[in-house]
């Protein structure tokens, strides 16, 4: 007699094959996720600090791009001439950004295209997309002193990005 449709053996079969294999997936598809938000991210930061270069030399005046709360990981502003009056271009992050000391809160760009400090030093410095639970840079957005920047993408553990996830760790742990 032929038989249409599966027995409860073959059923329950399936079932545990299933059960055994979804959370393999679903790990590697949560990374593949992240690993898309990362490079997003990179992306989009190099693209701000191109157009606040921009923006600094069309407009003949100091342009500004800070993280949002001093804080890269939640996205950037650019401002004109170092006030948040005069928003330009807002954009949120979907990674952790930490930049080393000369950019941790801002990158500012002369009228001629030069990244530079309050004091009119000129700035450098290296922001970094960090994985969200590890110490390990995957993407180094680097500015040089002219104002131009560059991707590097190169995995390796950053200090900066282990010091940054005990901060958020422990800033979480007194809200909580």
């Amino acid at each position: 007699m032929y038989q249409q449709g599966f027995s409860l053996i073959e059923l329950l079969m399936g079932l545990a094959i299933a059960a055994i294999v979804l959370p393999w997936a679903g790990a590697g598809y949560k990374e593949l996720i992240e690993s898309i938000e990362r490079e997003d991210t990179a992306q989009l930061l190099i693209s701000g600090l191109r157009s606040a270069r921009s923006e600094a030399i069309a407009r003949n005046q100091t342009v500004v791009l800070r993280g949002i709360d001093d804080d890269w990981g939640r996205g950037w502003r650019i401002t004109l001439d170092d006030k948040d009056k005069t928003v330009l271009m807002e954009r949120r992050a979907s990674a952790r950004v930490v930049g080393n000391q000369p950019v941790k809160r801002r990158v500012r760009f002369g009228s001629q295209g030069e990244a530079l400090h309050a004091n009119g030093a000129f700035q450098a410095g290296t922001l970094h997309v960090c994985a969200k639970r590890g110490p390990v840079s995957h993407h180094q957005v680097i500015l040089a002193p002219s104002g131009r920047v560059h991707l590097e993408s190169v995995k390796a553990e950053q200090a900066l990005c282990e010091k940054e996830l005990k901060a958020r760790s422990g800033r979480a742990a007194l809200s909580a």
